[in-house]
């Protein structure tokens, strides 16, 4: 079995910064791109920044230049640096990650639980 945990959200003034982490456990072989996904109240969940095994990451358009995305492989966790927080980056942060487990096959979709990041004006 895989979790993946989430940790860091928070209430923050709008401006601040936020670090969140998100970290795999369990029965682990490999792990392939990890992302970031976000959602807010009445709207659907979204992609925010994502980040390969081998380090390249993309970002939403909304959060270039402002939300950095890193990962210790040999941590298994993945981060996401936000800084200029808005209010509108208020959401429920979610964790992405492709794991192959021991049991073998390919590797497939793990979610977290996600995160409450709250950003007041």
């Amino acid at each position: 079995q895989v979790q993946l945990v989430e940790s860091g959200g928070g209430l923050v003034q709008a401006g601040g910064s936020l670090r969140l982490s998100c970290a795999a456990s369990g029965s682990i072989f490999s792990i392939g791109a990890m992302a970031w996904y976000r959602q807010a109240p009445g709207k659907q969940r979204e992609a925010v920044a994502g980040i390969t095994s081998g380090g390249s990451t993309n970002y939403a358009d909304s959060v270039k230049g402002r939300f950095t995305i890193s990962r210790d492989n040999a941590k298994n966790t993945v981060y996401l640096l936000m800084n200029i927080l808005k209010p509108e980056d208020t959401a429920v942060y979610y964790c992405n990650a492709v794991i192959a487990t021991m049991a073998g096959g390919f590797g497939v979709n793990y979610w977290g639980k996600g995160t409450l990041v709250t950003v007041s004006s």
